[in-house]
């Protein structure tokens, strides 16, 4: 097909979509600065190496609305780790109001009902006021009491380049210190809200906060 200009139409290149508020597209590199993580981590046991200093490249971006006025944006690269970024709208340039960054450490299957009620259930271990990861300790870091809080709930719209997903997540965050800074557990309750079927996994993220310094679009 030949538009007006006389080119074919399949051969206009689009300008990739710029993606969050650091106006990163997919394919894009995100520079990530871990000087003051390791700094912060000086004289503590992380649950598992530090992450290295170095582009992070965008293969995956979610969206998440909190609220009128909260927007979660998050970058991932193809070994599933996240970068997370909190602003206003969510939108190219707002700005940053809090970074983190997760790395996957664990998985879990639930085989049926009575183990989904484990983590879920009403006494589940799911927003427990502390978890106990083999030997670990963390303490919630939502929610205040001796009892248990009840798990946060959104919807993340995730899209890859070739598909568009829409994730139900149920999840807690849990912190404990690490030197002068501290580490997150973030456990995760993932289902395919468009595919109950495809049933879910408790999935275990740990993570650390970043100064807005600490990264930038490349």
């Amino acid at each position: 097909m030949i538009n007006w200009f006389g080119k074919k139409l399949e051969s206009v290149k689009r300008t990739p979509l710029e993606r969050g508020p650091l106006g990163v597209a997919l394919g894009g590199a995100i520079e990530l600065d871990f000087l003051s993580l390791e700094a912060d981590a000086i004289g503590g046991q992380p649950s598992m190496p530090l992450p290295q200093s170095g582009p992070l490249i965008v293969s995956a971006y979610g969206e998440v609305r909190l609220d009128a006025a909260s927007t979660l944006s998050r970058y991932y690269d193809d070994q599933h780790h996240m970068l997370q970024v909190l602003s206003a709208s969510g939108s190219p340039g707002d700005q940053v109001q809090d970074v983190s960054y997760y790395q996957p450490w664990d998985s879990v299957v639930p085989a049926g009902p009575g183990e989904w009620d484990r983590w879920r259930g009403r006494n589940g271990l799911l927003g427990q006021p502390r978890y106990d990861a083999d030997g670990i300790m963390f303490e919630r870091f939502w929610g205040e009491g001796p009892d248990r809080a009840e798990p946060v709930q959104f919807v993340e719209q995730v899209e890859d380049g070739e598909s568009r997903r829409t994730i139900q997540q149920t999840c807690m965050l849990y912190f404990r210190p690490l030197g002068n800074g501290r580490e997150m557990l973030l456990i995760n309750i993932e289902q395919d809200a468009d595919n109950h079927r495809a049933g879910g996994s408790v999935e275990f993220l740990l993570g650390y906060g970043l100064g807005p310094a600490d990264v930038r679009r490349v």
